[in-house]
């Protein structure tokens, strides 16, 4: 019987491209419709597209991925899906990138040994980058942050009227959807930084009690 080839193609978030993958995949003739594509971290194998594809695996299939690290990104994880693919739903894999992994070749007692070491040598090669990369980028925010560089969102300033309506919202002579409305600020916005306000009187408080028993 004919082997069916399907594709799986990932890419970290939404906007990134798979365009270098999905070329890759057409290089093989695969069908449109046996092409899966997530775009989410490859952290775990809970990706919609991915189970999806595992489900229709068999036999007479082929799975395509272009590197290791599309498969996934974990060392003992990609060892356990590998295996699960390959013995249990007992599918082949080809990874484009590396001729060696393809079970295609070498079923015998060689081929597979040499295929399970180039696939566990890949495999902590693909996790090790990723510590690799997870380091650089905190040594890269600690840098920032010592040469002073302010990261998240600026804080959007108080309006001048913001402690007259504030007092207003607090003697409940307004709701919080006018106490925004009239600040300029979404209902959350008001809240929140009612909210520091009030936690910063407190503050200011317990430091004035405390320095009195003193």
């Amino acid at each position: 019987m004919e082997q069916i080839f399907y594709g799986y193609c990932r890419v970290s978030s939404v906007d990134q491209n798979e365009e270098r993958q999905l070329i890759a995949m057409s290089k093989m003739e695969i069908p449109a419709e046996n092409i899966y594509v997530d775009k989410q971290s490859g952290r775990d194998f809970n990706r919609p597209q991915y189970q999806k594809l595992v489900k229709r695996l068999n036999e007479n299939t082929v799975l395509c991925i272009q590197s290791i690290d599309r498969l996934g990104r974990n060392y003992q994880d990609i060892q356990e899906q590998w295996n699960y693919i390959s013995k249990v739903k007992k599918s082949d894999i080809v990874v484009l990138d590396m001729p060696l992994l393809d079970t295609r070749r070498g079923k015998d007692l060689m081929g597979t040994f040499l295929s399970d070491i180039v696939l566990q040598v890949l495999s902590f090669a693909a996790e090790n980058e990723r510590h690799n990369i997870r380091e650089r980028q905190a040594e890269g925010i600690a840098a920032a942050k010592a040469r002073g560089v302010k990261f998240g969102r600026p804080k959007i300033p108080l309006p001048d009227n913001f402690m007259e309506v504030y007092r207003k919202w607090r003697g409940k002579e307004l709701n919080i959807t006018e106490a925004a409305k009239l600040c300029g600020l979404s209902k959350s916005t008001f809240h929140n930084r009612a909210v520091k306000l009030e936690n910063s009187f407190l503050k200011e408080e317990e430091e004035i009690l405390l320095q009195d028993a003193k």
